[in-house]
């Protein structure tokens, strides 16, 4: 009950952080012309989405993944740093590296991208689309591909969640068209540059750019596209959401989309193959329709 405590107080404590910052973003763009970037349904919208997703991930860490990370840690390298720089450092790195891994699957894998996608299917890219995520989110099990490498590390279970949720936090402000950060800062770390393209649909912008706090990552494993040679940004998914102001449907739309296509084509390898793989193999070749195919990828 404790973890279930801490978990609430972070939702309650940062949102309202979030919520403050929001309007201040808001209220800037209003000034300086730029008030398309807000839409107050949607904003509203994202809203409630944040919500529900970051209620049930507190409920999911403090039952569920807090259990499942204490009972795997024996088996591990046994690792169990002090506190102090290098492990503090050490944890941050390697927290940020299966942060990377986990965002990566989650793109890949139609079976995590049909609640990831509720996080890119707005046209907008301002703070509150940060707070565009889906409740179903630890319900999918991709928390796997990042507290359990790390519970077989060694690393502190506390430590981990503090530096999980600093993360996330760091991530919330990636989220802006107005605010950027130095070119220097940005040959190591995340910046909101790096991360509009991350959010874009264009074929140069898609599957980019995955990093959470580091952006090394994505250079290092060939997933890096700088904004300035990623062509014009355009926000969204290749197939928008019908009602994008709905919280409901926004959370379970593909997740119903993706199990009607595995009962309609009777292929269950369609939840762990990438998101357009179905309706690149039910279409035409270019043999057929005379046009050439695009290299498959997964949507962004």
């Amino acid at each position: 009950m404790e973890d279930l405590a801490r978990a609430l107080l972070f939702v309650f404590a940062f949102g309202a952080v979030f919520v403050g910052c929001m309007v201040i973003e808001a209220i800037y763009c209003s000034r300086t012309g730029r008030g398309h970037l807000y839409d107050f349904k949607e904003t509203l919208a994202n809203l409630a989405t944040g919500a529900s997703y970051k209620i049930v991930d507190g409920i999911a860490i403090a039952l569920v993944i807090s259990t499942c990370y204490d009972l795997v840690t024996p088996y591990g390298l046994g690792w169990r740093p002090e506190l102090g720089v290098i492990s503090v450092l050490a944890t941050i790195i390697f927290t940020d590296l299966f942060m990377y891994v986990n965002h990566l699957a989650q793109h890949k894998i139609r079976w995590f991208w049909s609640v990831h996608v509720t996080h890119h299917s707005s046209p907008r890219m301002n703070l509150s689309t940060a707070l565009r995520q889906n409740f179903l989110n630890a319900l999918t099990g991709n928390w796997v591909l990042m507290w359990i490498p790390l519970a077989l590390i060694g690393f502190d279970r506390d430590w981990v969640l503090i530096a999980i949720e600093a993360n996330l936090v760091y991530q919330f402000f990636m989220h802006s068209e107005v605010f950027n950060a130095p070119k220097w800062w940005g040959k190591v770390f995340n910046t909101p540059s790096h991360h509009r393209v991350h959010h874009g649909s264009n074929p140069a912008q898609i599957d980019r750019n995955f990093g959470g706090v580091l952006i090394i990552w994505d250079k290092l494993f060939g997933t890096f596209q700088a904004e300035e040679t990623a062509g014009e940004i355009r926000y969204g998914v290749p197939r928008m959401p019908a009602r994008p102001y709905n919280p409901v449907y926004l959370q379970l739309h593909e997740f119903g989309e993706m199990f009607r296509d595995v009962a309609k084509y009777r292929d269950p390898r369609i939840l762990l193959m990438t998101p357009e793989w179905v309706h690149r193999r039910n279409t035409p070749a270019p043999e057929a329709s005379g046009q050439a195919t695009a290299p498959e990828t997964a949507t962004p």
